[in-house]
């Protein structure tokens, strides 16, 4: 990153060399983050957070929902890893009562070897079938697990730092799956959008120093262009370039109105 004194430097210098040959572009500020928090679950906003405009950081609670869809798989997993335990606890008691009767019985002479066979093979039985309510226990402590992550979702957190751009919720909304709720953007990643002819490609390239202004804060610097794309409607005959600068401390937002110089010789 150059430093302060450098960048003026390399601005006063560029700004000094203009020509009438040079392209003088508009663009638009945007974010390079954007993100669109949405629900997974139905249910009704409880509690928002946040109002338009709130700078937040990451792990920050955007807003709760309560879902009567959690709440019945959330008792369903709690019932079933409570079944589960129960019936650990049942074949568990049984298989050491036949143990105590298999060591009473091995202690007199006179025990026919049936029963004692017999004894065996209930105690085989009876091991099998805690294994398998072991198994039981584990699948419905996932499944509580499960629900511990569900929540996650009904309290919804920022995953990143940004400004709330867009709220579509206020408290008692319902909402359903796949609804966007809140858009936050990243103020820090900004980059300039622009749309160019086809026609001065040629004269543009990757990595290319330009000027960048924007005028409504009188704020000026040397940015970078760091991507060139193809429109997506190939009948406009455009291409976008995406333009890196650095804002610094600059009151600098997405949507702001930006203009961008490219040098003739460069």
């Amino acid at each position: 990153m150059l430093s302060p004194k450098i960048l003026l430097t390399v601005t006063f210098l560029l700004i000094l060399s203009l020509e009438a040959s040079d392209i003088r572009l508009t663009g638009t500020v945007i974010s390079d983050g954007q993100k669109m928090i949405g629900s997974r679950y139905m249910g009704y906003i409880k509690k928002v957070f946040v109002k338009l405009g709130d700078k937040v950081e990451r792990e920050d609670e955007l807003y709760e929902m309560e879902s009567a869809e959690f709440d019945i798989m959330k008792s369903q997993a709690d019932l079933m890893l409570e079944q589960s335990k129960i019936v650990v606890e049942f074949w568990r008691k049984r298989l050491e009562n036949i143990n105590r009767k298999k060591e009473r019985y091995k202690n007199k002479s006179d025990m026919p070897m049936m029963n004692l066979d017999d004894l065996e093979a209930q105690a085989e039985n009876v091991s099998g079938m805690l294994d398998a309510a072991q198994v039981m226990v584990e699948q419905a402590s996932i499944k509580a697990k499960q629900m511990a992550t569900i929540f996650n979702y009904l309290k919804m957190k920022a995953p990143s730092a940004g400004v709330v751009v867009q709220k579509n919720i206020k408290v008692g909304d319902m909402v359903m799956p796949g609804m966007l709720t809140i858009m936050l953007v990243d103020t820090e990643s900004l980059e300039i959008d622009v749309s160019v002819s086809e026609g001065i490609i040629g004269k543009i390239k990757e990595k290319q120093k330009v000027l960048v202004e924007i005028p409504s804060i009188n704020y000026k610097t040397v940015g970078m262009i760091h991507a060139i794309i193809p429109d997506a409607n190939p009948m406009t005959h455009k291409i976008k370039l995406r333009i890196s600068f650095d804002k610094g401390d600059s009151n600098v937002f997405p949507g702001m109105y930006a203009k961008v110089v490219i040098k003739s010789d460069d």
